[in-house]
């Protein structure tokens, strides 16, 4: 018998929906839970708790408690609103909440969790700016083991072939 050199696909089994709590980021939750939902993928609904700009910013310590609570409470909505429609859609989906530097945070669940694919979406930054400041995407789809799609603002998931 003869082997194929024939590229064979690899089925997600576990596919990281990152969120930044935003409402650009509905594009990025309805069409990672389509890819979940097509695959029959586990879904990790992950939302970073970005602090790290306060390691430069001397602040009271009351202000930063009430900003930690601010983003935990976006946070948790976030992570929520995932895990609804991936109920809706019939999928499971593990809330997640984590604190740190996004990017290294992402990817480092990714890898202790085997996840086999990560959607996330796009700033959408350029230049300088992007040069400057850095994007989590980017950095992400850089250092990431596994495939990364990121989905563009832009984006309808109407405009991708659902599966049946």
């Amino acid at each position: 018998m003869e082997e194929s050199n024939e590229f064979k696909p690899k089925l997600q089994r576990r596919i990281l929906i990152a969120t930044d709590g935003s409402k650009a980021a509905e594009n990025v939750v309805d069409l990672g839970i389509e890819m979940a939902r097509c695959s029959g993928a586990k879904a990790y609904a992950v939302y970073v708790i970005d602090l790290t700009f306060l390691d430069s910013v001397l602040m009271d310590e009351s202000w930063v408690k009430n900003a930690y609570e601010h983003f935990e409470r976006i946070g948790r909505e976030a992570i929520c609103y995932i895990e609804e429609n991936a109920k809706a859609a019939g999928i499971e989906a593990v809330p997640i909440l984590l604190k740190g530097n996004p990017a290294e945070k992402i990817l480092d669940f990714a890898e202790k969790q085997g996840v086999d694919m990560i959607v996330m979406g796009s700033t959408g930054k350029s230049g300088v700016e992007r040069f400057m400041l850095g994007s989590v995407s980017e950095k992400v789809v850089r250092h990431s083991k596994v495939p990364v799609l990121v989905v563009r603002e832009r984006v309808k998931p109407e405009r991708f072939v659902r599966c049946s």
